[in-house]
């Protein structure tokens, strides 16, 4: 074979080794655009799944209230406090229950606001006196019975004064009546009050 020969096969071998080194090259670099890709992509959903589990973690009743919501909030009336009557939810929105919480008050004793919000409405139903408070994000708290000292319109935060406690209703100068709803459904108190820390709660009579 003459050395013109040797050379075109030798630049053969050197063509035929140099392609699977370049197709290596081509998938390596696809592969690393497809990593790339897929960090990306676990980049930009894992917040919204980290702030999925933090209001699931707020709200493990599914209440729609968030921890940030219940730490905010104070009893209506001040210390010592004791439940004379706890939340009952009625089957039906129309059927018999017990809308709120009942909570031992001396008659003419403070009544603050539970949380901030501007008072809704101040006055009279039914011969009670009461005083709401739309809290925003569709939450609404009511006292009664209540001689209101603010008017509607007036913006609170919580522990401002709202009033005192009067009489009329079935807690008639015992007792005020506390209830919260949350896009006009009604929940336990509860929920934003965290529980019964240094209460007492009565038996029912």
């Amino acid at each position: 074979m003459s050395a013109h020969g040797d050379r075109t096969t030798a630049a053969r071998r050197r063509t035929a080794h140099a392609f699977p080194s370049r197709r290596r090259t081509v998938g390596t670099a696809v592969a690393s655009v497809l990593l790339i890709a897929m960090l990306a992509a676990i980049t930009l959903l894992a917040p919204a799944n980290a702030s999925a589990l933090a209001t699931a973690d707020d709200d493990p009743s599914g209440s729609g209230v968030s921890g940030e919501q219940r730490d905010q909030w104070r009893w209506p009336v001040p210390p010592p406090i004791r439940v004379v009557s706890p939340f009952r939810a009625p089957a039906t929105p129309y059927a018999a229950g017990h809308r709120g919480i009942d909570i031992e008050a001396e008659p003419g004793a403070v009544v603050v606001a539970p949380a901030a919000g501007v008072v809704s409405f101040t006055g009279p139903v039914a011969g009670r006196g009461i005083v709401s408070i739309d809290h925003g994000d569709g939450v609404v708290s009511a006292i009664e019975p209540v001689d209101a000292r603010v008017s509607a319109g007036t913006r609170v935060v919580a522990g401002d004064v709202v009033g005192t406690v009067s009489s009329g209703g079935h807690c008639d100068a015992r007792c005020v009546h506390f209830g919260v709803r949350v896009h006009g459904e009604y929940v336990s108190p509860f929920l934003f009050l965290g529980g019964l820390p240094r209460a007492v709660l009565l038996p029912m009579s």
